[in-house]
């Protein structure tokens, strides 16, 4: 593709979305997965002529809402996959068509931003902690609910622990506190776990990636810091978008 780019992140709980000029990306957007069919008015600012690439996990029923936006505007629009090789990434899965596509572009983009060893991790509705190696090899990764996520969880699968907002306590002394520390906790010891399976392995993480809606929220609890990247899947497809 040439000429600007609408890159297009269709996730479980948002669509985002920005324009990357050559330079910078210019605008951006986002809105509730669930509103999908409002792109169409959304893009509206848009200018004529952008090509369009997405990463979609969040079904058919988007997949034709992006669909149909584009075609509103005349932009053709391609749908990423995972494959077994990309960009100087090497898909590690037994079924390289399994891995979600915005872990693939985000993969892309880790690899590309990032010399060495590194965990890109993308904290959303889900939590997913990929293991990437300096010469581009993503050697494995987990899936887990993020911290919203399992807060809800507890909200609608226990008879007592009502969703309220509490705040991070080291040692909490609230049920409310008690949950959102439990949540962060947790998914922070996902990472940290990924963290040392990989130094097991013989390549030690030097970065942690972190991107996501929740990214803010886990990072000041990673014993190692993390570089926060808003537009990791973004940057990813638009490398695809450039090399296709």
């Amino acid at each position: 593709m040439t000429g600007a780019v609408l890159a297009i992140d269709a996730g479980n709980t948002r669509v985002k979305w920005g324009v990357h000029d050559g330079g910078k990306w210019n605008p951006c957007g986002a809105l509730p997965t669930a509103e999908a069919a409002r792109v169409r008015e959304q893009w509206k600012a848009i200018e004529s002529g952008v090509s369009a690439i997405a990463s979609n996990v969040a079904g058919e029923n988007v997949e034709r809402a992006l669909r149909g936006a584009c075609e509103a505007r005349g932009w053709r629009l391609a749908m990423i996959a995972s494959l077994p090789e990309q960009l100087g990434v090497t898909n590690g899965y037994r079924d390289p068509r399994q891995l979600g596509p915005d872990r693939w572009a985000g993969l892309i983009a880790s690899h590309r931003a990032h010399r060495g060893h590194k965990l890109g991790v993308n904290a959303g509705t889900a939590l997913t902690v990929d293991a990437l190696t300096a010469d581009g090899r993503f050697a494995g990764g987990l899936i887990v609910p993020g911290p919203a996520l399992m807060r809800r969880s507890l909200d609608g699968g226990t008879a007592g622990l009502r969703l309220t907002h509490g705040q991070f306590d080291a040692l909490p002394a609230s049920t409310p506190d008690a949950i959102t520390t439990g949540a962060i906790q947790a998914c922070a010891g996902a990472i940290e776990r990924m963290r040392a399976a990989m130094a097991d392995a013989g390549f030690a993480p030097e970065h942690v990636i972190l991107s996501g809606g929740a990214a803010a929220e886990i990072a000041p609890h990673l014993p190692g810091g993390a570089i926060l990247e808003d537009n990791l899947v973004l940057d990813g497809l638009l490398a695809i978008a450039h090399a296709s």
